[in-house]
């Protein structure tokens, strides 16, 4: 597998191109849950294979790549990418999962997206797993996917790199009091430990879709709400959690930078932060985020690139 170093992409995968769509790249055809029980006795279905089931369950969205970076941490005999993907076929194949890919103008996207079918919540419940999953899930749009698939990555990425790493939720439950309003992050809640003190990180990923700067605005009215009357213990955090702002590239910063204070929807209490999907691929993390001063000579906000030691 290349390593996240060896990337050289400019442009984020996760990020969304015109006239995209998403495509299904399942099995048609009815397997039985009997013909499954069967593979399962035999050892076709293994306990990697529910591993496999329990990951996708609780990330909903994922590509290969990141299961195996998952996967590769734990004590399972993976091999190679080529030999993780023959074990989702598998899956598919047996209609425990299915799977997608995306398709534009640009011709079709370079991974594919695998996601949970019924055949693989009914096997998560038999094993006492909480899922969740619902057929609905399947056709969330490519936005949601796509934040979904730069979440998983900044969360794998932490969970490698950064020697402070405590825990994680894939999404947090956030609470806007005067609102009166219960939100998710759209991005991971990674917990880390300094010294025997914790410190949350929570992120907001944003993508470039259609009307996306409104879409912006109204969620930093949650957050600005959230941060405004934050109280110990709200929403779980029993100190002020840093917030940082995810998004596709360093223009699309500025971008949203600039629909943040315009609307005065700045949070208090917080520096806000700001970082890109690409940033993730550095093999160390302490100048991953961005942050915006204002020069008071001339009245204009400057982007700064600060060393955050605690990601080191």
């Amino acid at each position: 597998m290349i390593e996240d170093s060896e990337i050289k992409t400019k442009t984020s995968p996760f990020a969304i191109r015109e006239g995209e769509i998403k495509v299904f790249d399942g099995k048609d055809g009815y397997v039985s849950m009997n013909q499954i029980i069967q593979k399962i006795n035999v050892g076709h279905i293994n306990e990697l294979h529910f591993r496999i089931m329990e990951l996708v369950n609780e990330f909903e969205f994922i590509t290969s790549r990141q299961l195996f970076q998952l996967l590769s941490k734990e004590n399972f005999d993976i091999k190679s990418q080529d030999k993780l993907n023959n074990k989702l076929e598998q899956l598919v194949k047996t209609k425990i999962l299915t799977r997608y890919y995306f398709n534009s103008e640009d011709g079709k996207g370079i991974y594919r997206i695998y996601c949970l079918e019924k055949m693989g919540k009914y096997l998560l419940n038999s094993r006492g797993v909480e899922c969740n999953w619902q057929p609905t899930d399947n056709t969330k749009t490519v936005p949601m996917i796509k934040k979904r698939l730069a979440s998983n990555q900044t969360l794998i990425a932490y969970k490698d790199k950064v020697h402070a790493f405590d825990s994680y939720e894939v999404r947090a439950t956030m609470r806007a009091k005067v609102l009166g309003k219960t939100f998710k992050t759209t991005g991971p809640k990674i917990t880390l430990s300094i010294q025997g003190r914790k410190l949350d990180f929570i992120f907001e990923v944003v993508r470039r879709e259609d009307d996306w700067e409104n879409k912006l605005k109204d969620r930093m009215k949650l957050y600005h709400d959230f941060y405004t009357n934050f109280a110990p213990m709200d929403s779980g955090f029993k100190t002020i959690p840093q917030l940082i702002i995810q998004c596709e590239d360093e223009k699309h910063i500025a971008e949203a930078f600039k629909v943040i204070v315009i609307n005065n929807l700045v949070p208090p209490k917080i520096n806000l932060y700001y970082t890109t999907d690409l940033r993730q691929n550095s093999q160390n993390l302490e100048q991953s985020l961005i942050d915006f001063k204002l020069d008071t000579q001339n009245n204009k906000y400057k982007m700064e690139n600060p060393t955050i030691k605690i990601l080191g």
